[in-house]
């Protein structure tokens, strides 16, 4: 029997993270711990690490520092991209007693068994190019929504990207186990399935598979109502994808897709493999296909070499970009990244400006696509109540309604209309009970 009876879990960053955060809590649920979270005193605390930006590495040693302080007899095990970047600067944070990198991830309760033992802390990241193995997982929790890791790794090394040193070289398994790992999703629940990885366009490479074969195959899945593709590159969201996606009725007109800067100059320093005219015929081709789709994007403000003059170049891009919404980060120093060998960094007065400029632009075109759709008709999956006794959910493309809660609803699609936009840029609507809107 083993000795920690409680496990909680703290996840920083992507729907990848959350995925395999799930996973390692069913391998534990299996040996008999009880999942509690983070206040509920556990004996384990596992965290979950990013490390795509400075304040992912803040977070963490904040985290560990709350957690030793209201629960001073907590085993803290740390795993993820920081834990595989920087293991020793991990270990030297004070209560931290296991640190895994990607290689050990998915032994940790080995791990935690073993430390019962030793008591002392123990680090174990090899180097990253010994990591092939793919591991497959979904997120649990929330019987709505699933995110299905069906890719990790990454090939591209992009100048500000510390990812590829933190999860290795692009790998996925075989459609044919993506799809029985989906069917365990929706076995437990899962009404809309997200398909996640760090770069799930390279999906299938190693087996002479494609990312077309498998949304093909999940598409002749029976339970799951829906599938969402997560952050696709503009280089591998091909038209053949575009196209099936416009045909189906299991997956969803919704798309983001990273574009990182607006300027050639910038895509070419940051060692991107597309330039911007790539970028808007993938936008044409999807809303020629689907004019109801919700676009996003991901961009990054004030990477070493854009000056004012290509900044504006990036903004007058996005203006004129018919998109719905910007994820806009603030580029941040990341070690052993090639960026850093560029000389012309910006200040972080002007990074900071530039976001918050993007940010006010992604408001603007969340706000233009939204007032679209009200009166209409949308198919809404309905999720949990909020404080408020207001309930809440996601049409096909992606627009959050909200409506008086309906315990009969969760987990349901309906027929809604959208009825009034609510200042914060989400659907008030009314549910249309018993009715099952198709999906397009």
């Amino acid at each position: 029997m083993n000795q920690y009876k409680k496990i909680a879990f703290h996840t920083l960053g992507c729907k990848l993270n959350f995925s395999e955060s799930s996973s390692l809590a069913r391998q534990f649920e299996e040996k008999g711990y009880a999942r509690v979270e983070m206040e509920e005193n556990p004996d384990v605390l596992v965290i979950n690490t990013c490390s795509v930006t400075e304040q992912a590495d803040k977070k963490c040693r904040n985290i560990v520092s709350r957690a030793i302080r209201n629960n001073p007899g907590v085993f803290v095990a740390v795993v993820g991209c920081y834990a595989q970047l920087k293991p020793e600067e991990i270990a030297a944070i004070p209560g931290v007693k296991l640190v895994l990198g990607a290689g050990e991830k998915f032994n940790l309760p080995e791990h935690v068994e073993k430390q019962n033992i030793l008591g002392q802390p123990v680090i174990h990241a090899g180097e990253i190019k010994d990591v092939k193995t793919f591991i497959p997982s979904f997120s649990a929790g929330d019987r709505t929504r699933t995110f299905l890791k069906v890719q990790d790794g990454c090939n591209y090394f992009c100048a500000f990207c510390t990812i590829p040193l933190a999860r290795g070289r692009s790998r996925s398994t075989t459609i044919q186990e993506t799809i029985e790992e989906a069917q365990k999703a929706i076995d437990a629940g899962a009404r809309e399935i997200v398909l996640t990885g760090v770069n799930i366009g390279d999906f299938g490479t190693y087996h002479q598979e494609s990312l077309l074969g498998l949304i093909q195959q999940l598409d002749q899945l029976s339970g799951a109502t829906r599938f969402r593709i997560s952050s696709i590159e503009p280089n591998l969201l091909s038209d053949d994808i575009i196209d099936f996606v416009a045909g189906s009725q299991k997956f969803m007109p919704h798309f983001h897709i990273p574009l990182q800067s607006g300027c050639d100059d910038v895509l070419q320093a940051m060692r991107r493999r597309y330039r911007t005219a790539l970028y808007r015929q993938r936008v044409e081709r999807i809303l020629q296909m689907i004019p109801d789709a919700c676009i996003g994007v991901d961009v990054i403000t004030g990477f070493p070499s854009e000056n004012d003059e290509k900044f504006k170049i990036t903004r007058d891009f996005i203006l004129d970009l018919p998109v719905s919404y910007l994820h806009v980060f603030t580029y941040s120093e990341r070690d052993h990244t090639t960026a850093l060998r560029i000389a012309d960094v910006v200040p972080m007065e002007a990074r900071h400006l530039r976001t918050k400029q993007l940010r006010l632009i992604s408001e603007k075109k969340k706000r233009a696509f939204t007032e679209r759709f009200v009166g209409s008709h949308r198919p809404v999956l309905w999720e949990a109540a909020n404080e408020a006794g207001m309930m809440y959910g996601f049409t096909d493309n992606y627009i959050k309604v909200e409506i008086p809660y309906e315990e009969k609803l969760v987990n349901q699609v309906t027929d809604a209309q959208l009825i009034k936009l609510h200042p914060e840029l989400y659907m008030h609507g009314e549910a249309f009970l018993g009715v099952t809107s198709v999906e397009r």
